[in-house]
């Protein structure tokens, strides 16, 4: 198998987010491209906490960088039974290749490997790309919070999963 047949599927394989600098650093990084009010490196490091929650990234390396570029990521605070998908990000460079779909998947493999009854999101209602992924992996609107989103002010679609 080739280099970059070998480093396309690595970009589709999820791996778990730890506590290390350059995990929570480059996925703070990719925050700060995709949302107005990004989560920090520390705020992140909850995704790392066994019983708190889970993050899933993918990365891609970078010509000359020390550590990969993280391409996308998902993280996902759990309580009890219930999930809830705090973010999904991907990089602006590096949609529409089934990152965003990959790291949905990784949420609901380990949702249900830990025996989670539901997952649940809040999306805005503006953004048709991630309400459409949500939809094919299963998904279903059961609810609006008005006025949830800032800058812009938006509504968010509240969307959820039924794992049993």
């Amino acid at each position: 198998m080739s280099e970059e047949i070998k480093k396309q599927r690595a970009k589709h394989h999820p791996r778990l987010l730890t506590a290390s600098s350059a995990d929570l650093e480059g996925t703070a990084v990719l925050e700060k491209l995709c949302f107005h009010q990004p989560w920090s490196a520390s705020s992140l490091e909850l995704l790392t906490k066994e019983g708190i929650g889970v993050g899933y990234l993918c990365t891609q390396a970078s010509a000359g960088a020390e550590n990969p570029m993280v391409t996308a990521y998902g993280g996902m605070l759990i309580a009890v039974d219930e999930g809830q998908i705090t973010n999904i990000a991907v990089h602006p460079e590096h949609r529409g290749q089934g990152l965003g779909l990959a790291i949905v998947q990784a949420l609901i493999k380990h949702a249900k490997a830990e025996h989670l009854a539901t997952i649940t999101l809040e999306v805005r209602v503006s953004n048709t790309p991630a309400i459409s992924l949500y939809r094919k992996v299963g998904f279903a609107e059961v609810g609006r919070r008005k006025g949830f989103y800032t800058k812009p002010t938006e509504d968010a679609l509240i969307m959820e999963l039924k794992l049993k």
